[in-house]
């Protein structure tokens, strides 16, 4: 069960995101009341609380926290104040609403690409962190379920090929399967799904 708190002043949005919350039977959706913070999984609230320095909550450990709204933020100030978090446009649907949350509890990062990376950065080459192009090239068509086969025939490289490089993917994120090395590259941000 993933817990979730809505720390939202309006009660209008807090009874819409307790309602498109209410139809996945696994998250529960906590009283809005502040003591019952360090009991959520997942803090769900609006941009707008965040101030400069982004650290509204006492204990940023406790819990994801899912940000709603268009406001620009500094994104490396949440990376900083947040051990988990996500940043999702005001109108997001609320099947978007439901992955996040899901997301978040698993340890992930989420957002829109537009909300999460500068435009200014667009011009700089994107980290691949330990892995090289075609590295992360595999790993994002190992995010997207393809088998080794595909990914050969997607690259014009043969299956040998593509086997070695997920060896390599596996021992530069120490990891033992596809799974976990999507895990790792989704959290370090060097892919995206």
């Amino acid at each position: 069960m993933i817990r979730v708190l809505l720390n939202v002043a309006s009660p209008a949005l807090r009874a819409g995101l307790r309602a498109l919350l209410s139809s996945d039977q696994t998250i529960k959706v906590l009283n809005d009341t502040p003591d019952e913070e360090t009991e959520a999984d997942v803090v769900i609230m609006p941009a707008s609380h965040i101030s400069a320095s982004g650290n509204e909550l006492a204990d940023p450990s406790s819990a994801a926290v899912l940000l709603l709204g268009d406001d620009s933020l500094d994104v490396r100030a949440l990376r900083r104040s947040f051990r988990v978090w996500g940043l999702l446009p005001a109108d997001a649907a609320g099947e978007e609403l439901i992955a996040a949350v899901h997301a978040l509890s698993q340890g992930l990062i989420v957002g829109t690409s537009t909300l999460l990376f500068d435009s200014e950065s667009e011009s700089e080459p994107p980290s691949h962190g330990p892995l090289t192009d075609r590295e992360s090239e595999v790993l994002g068509l190992l995010a997207k379920g393809l088998a080794n086969k595909q990914i050969a025939v997607a690259l014009g490289i043969s299956e040998h090929t593509v086997k070695f490089h997920v060896s390599s993917i596996y021992t530069k994120l120490n990891v033992t399967n596809r799974t976990e090395a999507v895990r790792a590259g989704l959290r370090g941000g060097w892919i995206a799904l």
